[in-house]
């Protein structure tokens, strides 16, 4: 699959009150891409990929999945868009603390009246190292089996692109260096792109393509 933005912005109240989020920024991922975006607190990086991702709408500008402008979907269309093509895995994991881990990760499946393929399941699950886990719920589970929950949930539905936004960030650094691991892991075995927006370095150079955002401008650091 491939996605391109083109000149993508969001505005912010108007006037004297007006604020920038992100300034006309393109970009194309390609599929079996690992692109990592860097920038400061405030820098328009997480609202760049709630755009990209369609979380979102721009102010202006177009996002296009294989060709189809997105942002002409409606709600229910956008919805059920994301559910089955994107997978998004978020800072503070969003499990639902009332659901097991397992009921956690098919969600997305049952919110579109399917039912997990249980040989999938289980690959992914022993992949991300949380089968023995599976019966437990959110508060049970370390950060780091949260956040392996929440890529799993995010792997589910089979979808062409991750987005991850800071999945490190809630956890130490020996759980955040596994998670990282798992998603490169991850990257390499399933052959999917793959965008993480971050404020770490080190995590930023494992991808093939480099972006840094500052004051809602992004530009291209390294390309493969």
């Amino acid at each position: 699959m491939n996605i391109e933005a083109k000149e993508l912005s969001k505005i912010y109240g108007s006037g004297e009150n007006q604020i920038v989020a992100l300034n006309k920024a393109n970009l194309e991922i390609a599929a079996n891409d690992f692109i990592s975006i860097m920038g400061p607190s405030g820098s328009g990086k997480s609202t760049l990929l709630h755009l990209l991702s369609g979380l979102d709408k721009p102010t202006a500008g177009e996002l296009t999945y294989d060709g189809k402008n997105i942002y002409s979907f409606n709600d229910k269309e956008l919805s059920a868009f994301r559910r089955q093509r994107i997978g998004f895995i978020f800072q503070q994991f969003n499990l639902l603390p009332v659901l097991t881990a397992k009921e956690n990760i098919i969600m997305p499946l049952l919110l579109n009246k399917k039912q997990p393929e249980e040989t999938y399941l289980k690959n992914l699950t022993d992949l991300l190292g949380i089968s023995d886990r599976l019966t437990h719920l959110p508060h049970e589970l370390s950060g780091g089996q949260q956040q392996r929950v929440a890529i799993a949930r995010a792997l589910i539905a089979r979808p062409d692109t991750i987005f991850a936004d800071e999945p490190t960030g809630n956890l130490d650094s020996k759980s955040g260096g596994e998670v990282m691991e798992l998603l490169n892991n991850i990257w390499h075995k399933m052959g999917k792109a793959l965008v993480i927006i971050t404020h770490d370095t080190q995590i930023a150079r494992m991808a093939d393509r480099q972006f840094v955002i500052v004051d809602g401008v992004l530009s291209e650091v390294k390309a493969r």
